[in-house]
């Protein structure tokens, strides 16, 4: 069975002060800040906190990120790898910094790891959450290491 982790990020003004959340439905939750980024880094960095933080679990990352969720499910990264991390139009992929360690991470063999998407705002219980941590952290500037 496979741990559903719920992940967000948020940029106020883009660029601008960013934060990023990452929480497990009745469990811990984490969130951190960045006080100059942009919205897709900050969904970027709390998918990649929420594997680092799981390294041993069977994960499936719950996203509104369609960047995010699309790099796996549409397999972007296979391309960006064969082309030399260059996108489809041939130019430098954007966030590999960010993009490297995390398909390093979801596609390691020690486990497996899903992605799927949530429409942001809909209502969906968890999504609000990592939501208002990420908006917190972007506000504050502060961080909020994994607990409760």
């Amino acid at each position: 069975m496979s741990l559903r982790i719920y992940t967000d990020g948020s940029c106020l003004g883009n660029p601008g002060p960013g934060g990023w959340a990452w929480a497990i439905p009745n469990g811990i939750r984490a969130a951190g800040a960045d006080p100059t980024t942009t919205n897709q880094r900050m969904e970027i960095t709390a998918a990649l906190e929420a594997l680092r933080s799981n390294p041993t679990d069977d994960l499936v990352i719950v996203s509104d990120s369609t960047y995010v969720v699309k790099c796996f499910t549409d397999r972007w990264w296979s391309g960006w790898h064969r082309r030399g991390w260059k996108n489809s139009q041939g130019k430098p992929v954007a966030n590999r910094d960010l993009w490297e360690p995390m398909i390093e991470a979801a596609l390691a063999d020690h486990r497996r790891v899903g992605f799927e998407w949530v429409k942001g705002h809909s209502g969906d219980r968890w999504n609000d959450v990592v939501d208002e941590l990420a908006t917190t952290a972007a506000r504050t500037q502060e961080d909020r290491p994994p607990g409760p």
